[in-house]
């Protein structure tokens, strides 16, 4: 076995809340498995043990008042162990590293959402994060009003087998419509500064088209063999 093996790469999957990201994400993650690729699901803010309760307090209804600088850097103390532990680790052992949500949510939601502005974004994130990019990053095009809807509804919907009593992560979901919407354009925004990284799918479509969509981009710019029989899975586990 090689001593040094090929180098993974990093797949984020960015959009609004509600918009199918964590369901785009295992399809494709199930459908590289099925091609004996290894891959590394994971999410932000989380990921890891202290990122996990860092998530806790950002997306708690519970913490009020939040400073949008301190949301900011509370976001990035996260995506700093995230990296340190789980990321750099897995891509540097040739592992397919799927994330849900990396820096540019923050660039979305803190830059544009609470119009904190690229700029403190990108600053931490070379401070912090060594300006550690995606191979590809999958932006999910939707409505914010539907997405944000059906965010809400899932929220409140209680989950078999999760104990939703404690925390909610319903935080962001009670922002206004024109919060959402300045995070929409905030991300079209960075999908113009940087075609060759983030490809716009559109998210409107029914689970099965969506998927399509994302494995072939996968296959394009990542020149990564996705299998097209492998359409049963695609038809899977949509909600």
């Amino acid at each position: 076995m090689s001593a040094h093996p090929q180098r993974g790469k990093f797949i984020t999957f960015e959009g609004l809340d509600g918009c199918g990201k964590s369901t785009q994400l295992e399809k494709l993650a199930a459908v590289l498995r099925a091609q004996h690729l290894s891959v590394v699901v994971t999410r932000e803010p989380g990921g890891t043990p202290t990122g996990e309760k860092i998530r806790r307090l950002l997306l708690d209804t519970g913490t009020s008042a939040l400073a949008p600088l301190a949301e900011l850097a509370l976001m990035f103390a996260s995506r700093a162990q995230h990296i340190k532990e789980v990321i750099q680790p897995a891509i540097g052992e040739g592992h397919i590293v799927l994330c849900d949500r990396f820096t540019d949510s923050s660039e979305a939601y803190q830059g544009g959402g609470r119009r904190l502005g690229s700029e403190p974004v990108l600053a931490l994130h070379r401070a912090l994060c060594g300006d550690m990019q995606p191979d590809l990053t999958v932006l999910m095009d939707s409505d914010p009003v539907m997405s944000v809807e059906r965010a809400r509804r899932r929220n409140k919907a209680s989950t078999p087998g999760h104990k939703r009593s404690e925390h909610d992560e319903n935080r962001f979901e009670q922002e206004s419509r024109a919060f959402f919407g300045r995070v929409r354009n905030s991300y079209l925004a960075i999908a113009q500064r940087e075609p060759q990284r983030m490809v716009v799918v559109n998210a409107r479509g029914t689970p099965g088209e969506t998927h399509k969509h994302i494995v072939e981009v996968v296959r394009r710019k990542l020149k990564i063999a996705v299998s097209t029989q492998l359409s049963a899975l695609s038809r899977s586990g949509s909600r």
